[in-house]
This record gives C-alpha cells, sequence and structure tokens, in this order.
C-alpha cells in the first residue's frame, strides 16, 4: 500500500528555528509543513500589513526556506506546504521564489488566497452575512468599525489544486491547520472531497491535528516528561500516512522528545469541544473511533477517525481593537510574602484610584501562591518568596500608561523585601479581541496562483 511521509517542523510562529531543517534533513519525508498561524498572529499580521504592504507575513519562513535550499536539492521529490503567507501571501511568496531562484528558478511556487475577508467585508455584511459572534450571537456590525482583520478558515482543497500545478512550495494564507496535512494526502491518493473519500479525509484530518502543533505531540508539555526525555534535543513529528488513512505517528530517529499513547493521546484531545464532532472546512470528523497501539518503541499506529458529516460554512477569525492594557510584575521576598505580594497589588490599584483612575478590568496574581492555575495548585507553606503581576486594561491609553508608573515606587514606599523593578516600567499594548464567526462556503472563493 502506497505511503507517504508529512513531517510538521513548526507549530507556531516564534517555534524554534532549527526544527524545520533538522526534520527535513531526517526525516525522509514527502512533504514538508510549517504552521505560523494563531487568531492573535493574524491580527498582528494585519495591523503590519496595513502600515507597510510589503509585510503581513511570516518573515521566519523565508529565513528558514534558505536553510532548506541544500535539503531541497538534495531530497528532489520534497515538497514544502505552509500558511506562513498569513496576510500577505502574495508578497511572501515573491519572497520565497527570490531565495529559491538563487538555485533553481523552475521551482514553482504556489500562492493559496482567498480567506481575507475585510477588503470585502461591508459587502457581505450588506449582503446578509451577519457573521454572529459564536458565543454571544452578537452582529459583527456592533463593532464593525474597530475590526482589523476577518480571515475565513479556508481547506485542503486549494492545496490540492495548487499540487496539481507541479507546486514545490505552496504558501497559503489562513487555511485550518490540519488541511495542511489533509492536502498533501487527498493530491497524493486521489481522494476527492465527497462522501466516498470522507472517512478518509477524517482520518488525515486526525493526522494534521496531531502534528499541527510540533512538539506538542513528541514529548513536549508532555505530564511524564523528564531529564530522560531529552527535550533540548526533542525531535518534530511526522505522520506517515496510508491509501486507506491509517497512519503512524513518528519522529526521526536518534531525536529527544517520546512518541507514545500518552503523548499522542494528550495531542489528540488538545483544543477540542466535542471529541465526536471537530469541525474543519473539509469535514467533520469523529475522534471517539480512534484507536491507538505502540507498534514500536517511538512509533504509535493511529487507526479509525471517521466522519461525521460536513459544514457548508467555514469558519471565520475576526480581530478588532479593544482598548489597551499592560502588566508589571515585582518580586516580594521574606516571611509573609504572599500576603505583602497581595497587598502591594492592591495598594497599586489604590494608589491609581485616589489619582483619579480606575479600569475597566484589573488582575493582581501572586505567581508562586497558586494563582497561576487558582483552586488546582495551592501552596503548601508561607512561599519564601513570590513575583507580583498586576494587569489592567482600559478603553483610554492614558490610563493605561498612569498604571506603568506605580510599581518603581513600592520599592522604597511599600513592604521590605520589594525588588525586581530594574527592567523598567512595563509596556503598554493595544488589545485585539478575538470575534468567532461563520460564513458560508458559497461566500467565499479561495483563489489558487503560481508565481
Amino acid at each position: 500500500m502506497k505511503r507517504i511521509r508529512i513531517g510538521n517542523g513548526c507549530g507556531f510562529w516564534g517555534d524554534n528555528l532549527d526544527a524545520p531543517v533538522r526534520l527535513a534533513e531526517a526525516g525522509q519525508l514527502h512533504y514538508l509543513t510549517l504552521e505560523y498561524l494563531a487568531e492573535l498572529t493574524m491580527s498582528i499580521l494585519a495591523v503590519q500589513k496595513a502600515k507597510d504592504g510589503s509585510v503581513g507575513f511570516a518573515t521566519d519562513f523565508i529565513a528558514v526556506l534558505g536553510r532548506l535550499i541544500p535539503v531541497l536539492k538534495q531530497q528532489l521529490g520534497l515538497k514544502i506546504v505552509t500558511n506562513a503567507g498569513g496576510m500577505n501571501p502574495r508578497v511572501c511568496a515573491r519572497e520565497a521564489k527570490e531565495v529559491v531562484a538563487q538555485v533553481d528558478p523552475e521551482k514553482q511556487i504556489a500562492v493559496v488566497s482567498g480567506d481575507d475577508l475585510l477588503p470585502h467585508l461591508d459587502e457581505l455584511l450588506a449582503n446578509g452575512h451577519t457573521l454572529n459572534h459564536l458565543d454571544t450571537g452578537q452582529p459583527l456590525s456592533s463593532i464593525r468599525d474597530k475590526v482589523v482583520s476577518a480571515n475565513a478558515y479556508l481547506g485542503a482543497k486549494p492545496i490540492v489544486e495548487a499540487l496539481k500545478l507541479g507546486a514545490r512550495v505552496v504558501i497559503t494564507g489562513r487555511v485550518a491547520d490540519a488541511s495542511l496535512t489533509v492536502g498533501p494526502a487527498a493530491h497524493e491518493f486521489g481522494w476527492d472531497f465527497d462522501d466516498a473519500h470522507l472517512d478518509r479525509l477524517a482520518a488525515a484530518t486526525v493526522a494534521g491535528h496531531l502534528i499541527e502543533c510540533g512538539a506538542q505531540a513528541t514529548g513536549g508539555l508532555w505530564i511524564n516528561a523528564n531529564d530522560s526525555t531529552r527535550l533540548a534535543d526533542v525531535g518534530y513529528p511526522i505522520a506517515e500516512i496510508a491509501e486507506d488513512g491509517s497512519f503512524t505517528i513518528s519522529k526521526p530517529e536518534g531525536t529527544g522528545g517520546a512518541v507514545n499513547i500518552e503523548t499522542v493521546s494528550e495531542q489528540l484531545l488538545y483544543e477540542v469541544a466535542d471529541p465526536a464532532r471537530y469541525f474543519t472546512p473539509d469535514v467533520t470528523a469523529n475522534f471517539t473511533t480512534v484507536k491507538l497501539a505502540q507498534v514500536k518503541p517511538e512509533v504509535v499506529s493511529v487507526t479509525g477517525g471517521t466522519a461525521n458529516g460536513v459544514t457548508d460554512t467555514y469558519k471565520v477569525s475576526a480581530a478588532y481593537r479593544d482598548g489597551f492594557m499592560s502588566a508589571g510584575t515585582l518580586v516580594i521576598a521574606g516571611p509573609n510574602a504572599a500576603w505583602k505580594a497581595r497587598r502591594s497589588g492592591e495598594i497599586i490599584l489604590e494608589k491609581l484610584k485616589q489619582a483619579g483612575f480606575t479600569f475597566a478590568e484589573s488582575n493582581v496574581e501572586v505567581l508562586g501562591a497558586g494563582d497561576c492555575v487558582p483552586g488546582v495548585v495551592n501552596a503548601s507553606a508561607d512561599p519564601p518568596e513570590v513575583v507580583l503581576r498586576v494587569a489592567v486594561r482600559d478603553p483610554r491609553k492614558a490610563a493605561v500608561e498612569r498604571f506603568t508608573k506605580e510599581f518603581a515606587p513600592l520599592v522604597t514606599s511599600g513592604f521590605p523585601g520589594t525588588t525586581g523593578y530594574t527592567t523598567g516600567r512595563p509596556p503598554v499594548r493595544e488589545v485585539f479581541a478575538y470575534w468567532p464567526a461563520l460564513i458560508a462556503k458559497s461566500a467565499v472563493t479561495p483563489i489558487v496562483e503560481v508565481v
């Protein structure tokens, strides 16, 4: 039975820069996927693009691609599929073409776009696509003037089309994370997006979900990780998919990390609300039918993963400006450190109130005394030192800026043992709030182009 090997060397923009190269060199891959995007990332890229039309994509990809050139020359069958295009996939592809052209100007680079709804947002709203908030039901029109990005999560179909055009590198905007894996599998095995192949698309969706976060499936954040797990040398995941949809999860031989029932099942349930209905633009996957087996050391086989229908909508991730925030920290040491820290946080807010400043939201945390996961982990005794963290959010930037000036005074006017002020005043950041919605697939047109 034909099998293809798909490895994911990046789980988010900011992941390890060496991982894609190490995985490509040692993984014996047919496809290398690189997943850069998160909801917050899209809003940041949208703001960047609004200021400068030459940016708005994951710039790390261009540097990584340059380092991958020797591997691409040695492994002529290796292809790359990535959503590094972000809010500006065409510009990303042009820069990628310049890198690749240095060694092989004939290499095809394809771009998948059409996910960016912002240029058409008013037209969509006027045509009855209300983009109501999935949790509150509030229409997007209520915050339209604050919206900075709105992107539909495209699926694997345009990736398949790009690969059919002969692309060796496929650069997309916002697509569903798992679709970066579903696309190559559907292309290689000739799966159609119809009832006959839905179970196989669902199985490939499970594979894509398992590898989409990089080393999170190979020992990262594993509950039983220790020094023997060798996370400093962690290997990134490989899904070896068969034509019937079954697959294995592994990592390059000799690398650190771990691939076992625990690491794979932990990732399987990551960010899953209803395991029986994992919604993607390609298929609704039923994770409750998945079966895991340790077939040999560092290799887990995965079967099952059946379909539970198909939606007629795309998920939309929008972001809108929602004021400003800042968070500052101080270290409090000595007897009664936790009490002194909590009271210090209250003093900061009290002094600001005396100066005429209150905030839409504020939060005082004492890290080291159980506040990181309140009600779950409690300090067993009075800790000798803690970190005080105070955060505020407010529509008024001036109010938040005033907040940042109240930390340093506690070093001389607060409780004994107060320190940790040497990094200066905390920065003020603009807040981009998340707006999830749905839109009819008929209202969105994916575009595939060859650079």
